[in-house]
Order: C-alpha cells, then structure tokens, then sequence
C-alpha cells in the first residue's frame, strides 16, 4: 500500500508539472493587471471571461470526451479525428457567428455596458479557436505525448503574457488588449497543433462527412453539456451575480484576491491528474478500500498544511515592502483580502470531492455528479444572493466555501452508499483539530507587533508537517 501511495505521490508532480507552470505564469498577470487596470476595468475582464468558460462549454459540446472514448478503440482513428474537428468547426462557427452578431445583448445579460460589445465579439474568436485546439490537444493526450502537449500550452502562455505586457504598458492598448493577447495565444497553439491537425485531415476525403458517426458522437456527448455547465456555475457564476449587486469596481477586487486561490487549485488539480488513472487501475486489489482511505488521510494532511501556509502568509506578503514600492497586488485592491482564506477552503472541499469521485466512476453511476454539481451552483446562487447585499465581496468567499462544501458533502454520501469506505475517521479528526488549533493559535498572535506574528506563523507551520506525520503514523 505504501508503495502504491508513493506512486501516486510522483505521479502527481510529473502530471502537474506542465499545469503548474501554465498557471503560475498566468498568475503573473494579476499583480500587472491590478497596477494598470482600474477595480471597475478589471471587473469588466473578469465577467467577460466568467462568461466565457461557460459558453466554452456549449461550443466544445463534450466533442473531446467523445474523441478519447471513440478514438481508443476505433481500427480508423483518423475517422474519429476528422468527425470530431469537423463538428467543433460547425458548432463552433455558427454559435461565434451569433455571437458576434447579437454582442450587444450579450453584453447586456452578462451585465456589461453595451458599450463593452466589442469584447464580447473579440471572445467569439477566442471561444472558436480554443475549441478547434481541444480535439487535437486531446489527440497529444490520448496518445501520451505529454512534452508535445506541455510545450504547446507553454508556448500559448508565454505568447499570451508577452502580449499583454506589450499591448497594455507599451502600446496602451486599453482592456481590449487583453483579449487580443488571447487571440494571438491561441492562435499560436493551432499553429503549433496544425501539423496534427493536417496530419489527420489529409488522410480523408475534403470535408468527408458521416452522417451516422457524428449522431453517435453528439449522442455520447450531450451529456457533458448541462455537468460541465453545472460545475463552471459554482466557480463562475459569483460574477454575474456580484456585477448587478456590487458593480464592476467591486467585482474587479473580488477577482483579483480570488486568483490567489490558483496556489491551492494547483494542489488539487495536480492530485486530480493522478489520482482518476490510479484509483481505476488498483480497483481491483483486495486491500483497494483501505488504500484510498489512506489516500484521503494523506491529502488531508498535506492539503491542509498548503491551506494554512496560503491563507496566513499571502496576506503579509502581499502587503508587505519586499519588493519595495512594488505589490503583489496593488493596495487599490487590498479591501479583497479577507475572502482569501474562503476561496483556499473551498478549493480544499473541492479536494475532498475529488476524492470521493471513487464511488460514482467505480460503480459507473457517474450520472448523479450532474446533480451534484447542479446542488453546489444552486448553493452558489443562493448564498451569493442571500449574503452578498449585507457583507459585499465577503458574502461572495462564503458563498465559494459553502457550494464546494456542500458537494464534498453530498458526494461522499453517495459514495458511502454505493462504495462504502472505511475512511480512518480518527486520523482525519486529529488532522482537523491541529489544522483549527495552528489557525487559532496564529490569530491570536494579532494583538503582538508585525515581526512577532510572523515568526509565529513560520514556527507553526514549520512544525504542522510534523504533527500531520505523526497523526498518519500513529492514530489508528
């Protein structure tokens, strides 16, 4: 068992390698972004681009899921290729067509200026050429071509972020450049992709098409649609809801501090990669139940550990002077610092959910995490709406935390139900009191002066992996 949780361990880092990189220097552009944008200007970018990951979803219509399930079997792999691009070329065209001619409404429900327009049309080109990358993305991943597939999505950030720079602090292009930036970032993968791309088209007809086969490929995927736009509601649908309660200033802070969450998204995304391929492939061990309910003891203590060191010391160092007059974030948006620890809890629920998505792929009754997701956007929507008019932002923190809670909480019922585990209960309540005590202990440090503290902070979370190392070791 502890060989195999070893593994995953390594597993984890190889798989996150390329993620961590991609987001790290995206995560570049926030601290640019709050020194050249006003509050209300990085409001507007942050409702276009929630909108976009949603409309994402409708323009890929699950066609990758259908390529990998299609193509890992298929005697004419090229065939699959071939229908699947064909059909996010369609999907896509004709839904960036309409969104290109009704911007101006578009913009109006999202709760953007009409003025704004033109952004919701230069996101038209971004959603399609995104969409035309996917599939043959998922080729690179289906085939295990992982530098192929971390070189190209590194390149596509590099562009994006030296785009950026260049439009905004040089050119002083506006806020519009920062979806061109998109544009020429995506642009550059299908350049990179192309010789894929064309690889596979040429070994057909010109513009062959089946019938037959796009029905069933559509058929499997439809039902990625509504869970893929369940799960983006819970991380996207705060903006919307902030734009009309709060307006754009306030929503340009919210998403500014909500970015730190990348740091612990990281650590789940990365546990997530490994984490599906190897639960399915020791499923069938006899001691399987209690190897993931090690795993969970061993997440728990390391997630929780990240979780800390991120809630307690990002605030001091984002408004500390060790860069000199330069910030992490600029103080124009420091009111948002309080919804940090919010956004990192939940992320760590969301880990927990992630965990537990044993039960429903074990049992194939994957169905119900469409309603599980569908709960936690109905728990977003309803905390933002009740919470937000009386704590601003913060109702918003509270509402990241409760949604992705109540989804941990929800599926691990189901998967008790279906799968039961007998998770080690003592030590994950053992881990939860020293993760409660070392956040208690650091707050009451508030009332001693700036250097105290923050020795204290670094005392106790240089001694947390010690007590986590004991709890998994010793607690029975």
């Amino acid at each position: 068992m502890a060989k195999d949780i070893k593994r995953l361990g390594k597993e984890t880092l190889v798989y996150g390698t390329s993620t961590v990189l991609a987001r790290l220097l995206n995560f570049c552009l926030v601290p640019f972004y709050t020194y050249y944008l006003l509050p209300g200007q990085y409001g507007v970018i942050a409702t276009v681009f929630a909108a976009v990951a949603l409309f994402n979803v409708v323009f890929l219509f699950g066609m990758d899921q259908s390529y990998l399930r299609f193509a890992s079997d298929a005697q004419d792999k090229s065939k699959v290729f071939r229908q699947c691009f064909y059909g996010v070329l369609l999907n896509g065209g004709v839904l960036g067509l309409i969104l290109w001619l009704f911007a101006v409404p578009a913009a109006q429900i999202i709760g953007i200026p009409p003025e704004a327009a033109p952004l919701m049309r230069l996101a038209a080109a971004i959603l399609l050429l995104d969409v035309l990358n996917m599939i043959p993305f998922t080729k690179l991943r289906l085939e295990r071509r992982a530098w192929y597939f971390a070189g190209v999505r590194t390149v596509s950030i590099i562009v994006n972020v030296l785009c950026n720079v260049l439009f905004i602090a040089v050119l002083q292009r506006g806020i519009e450049s920062i979806l061109w930036a998109n544009v020429f970032a995506s642009l550059a993968s299908l350049l990179l992709l192309s010789p894929i791309v064309w690889g596979e088209l040429k070994q057909g007809r010109a513009f062959e098409f089946e019938p037959k086969l796009e029905k069933e490929l559509f058929a499997f995927a439809w039902p990625f649609v509504p869970a893929g736009i369940a799960s983006l509601l819970v991380s996207v649908i705060d903006k919307p809801i902030l734009v009309r309660l709060v307006g754009t200033e306030q929503v340009g802070v919210y998403q500014a501090n909500f970015k730190i969450g990348v740091f612990m998204m990281l650590i789940v995304s990365m546990f997530d990669q490994a984490w599906r391929p190897f639960f399915l492939a020791h499923a069938k061990d006899t001691d399987a139940k209690e190897t993931f309910a090690r795993v969970l003891s061993c997440f728990a203590a390391v997630a929780s550990w990240f979780l800390l060191g991120l809630a307690l010391l990002m605030p001091v160092i984002i408004k500390s002077n060790l860069f000199g007059d330069f910030h992490l974030i600029s103080p124009a948006y420091w009111g948002g610092l309080p919804i940090i620890p919010f956004v990192l809890t939940g992320y760590f629920f969301y880990g927990l959910y992630i965990n537990f998505m044993v039960g429903p792929v074990l049992t194939k009754k994957t169905k119900v995490l469409m309603w599980i997701t569908l709960l936690g956007a109905a728990v977003s929507i309803t905390t933002n709406i009740t919470l937000v008019p009386h704590l601003g932002i913060m109702g918003a923190g509270w509402a990241v935390m409760f949604s992705y809670g109540a989804m941990a909480c929800a599926l691990f019922a189901f998967t008790q139900k279906v799968y039961p585990i007998r998770y080690e209960y003592v030590k994950l309540m053992g881990i939860l009191l020293v993760c409660a005590a070392t956040a208690w202990a650091c707050h009451w440090t508030g009332q001693f002066g700036f250097r105290t503290q923050l020795l204290t902070k670094l005392l106790l979370l240089t001694l947390y992996p010690l007590w986590m190392w004991l709890i998994i070791k010793k607690a029975k």
